[in-house]
């Protein structure tokens, strides 16, 4: 991550701080009064192609000790009411303003993926994550919505990987290095503007 980029992302957690602090003291009150402990989901994702962190967010979804991969309509039954808009609203990302202070993430950048992906695609990983990975983004933007879409289709766990590996992965892989071509302070900010517009849109 260039200095640039990470005093941009420092300033930019600085001024959004005050309200995102309210809106996840306002998340957490409600879990804690509608769907009890733990309140926080953590797991492990990729910043680099060998180096991984803790992404933390909000819990949506039912505890399943077993759960692996990426959600798709085989999960569907775990998604808690109050997940289901957190989901649509991007809330459950709140907590995410952790890993942005401790440079884990950038706000804009490819969507940090899974290890067990990262390792099965090492070609395209080793290219995207020549980015840092970012709260929002191009791929989010413009495909997380349709990767929903096509994920919630899936009736089983090989289903759900099998879509993910041969469309979602390759599609989001093109938006990610068409932002790495472009990749600049202004252009994050717009992507950031343009996020914003659509949470609250």
């Amino acid at each position: 991550m260039t200095w640039s980029k990470r005093l941009f992302d420092l300033a930019l957690a600085l001024v959004l701080a005050p309200l995102l602090l309210t809106l996840m003291v306002i998340v957490l009150v409600t879990l804690m009064f509608t769907e009890g402990r733990p309140y926080f989901y953590a797991a492990e994702r990729m910043k680099t192609p060998t180096q991984g962190f803790r992404l933390w967010k909000f819990r949506t979804m039912s505890v399943d000790p077993d759960d692996s991969g990426v959600s798709g309509g085989n999960k569907a039954a775990r998604v808690t009411r109050i997940g289901r808009i957190l989901r649509k609203t991007r809330g459950d990302e709140l907590p995410q303003l952790w890993n942005i202070l401790r440079g884990d993430l950038s706000f804009v950048g490819p969507r940090a993926p899974l290890r067990e992906y990262v390792q099965r695609f090492p070609e395209i990983y080793g290219q995207v994550l020549q980015s840092r990975p970012g709260a929002t983004g191009i791929a989010s933007l413009y495909y997380h919505r349709h990767e929903e879409w096509l994920l919630s289709r899936c009736a089983t766990a090989e289903e759900t990987d099998r879509v993910y590996c041969e469309t979602c992965i390759p599609a989001k892989a093109k938006l990610d290095m068409l932002y790495q071509r472009n990749q600049s302070v202004c252009f994050d900010l717009i992507l950031v503007i343009r996020t914003i517009k659509r949470v609250l849109s």
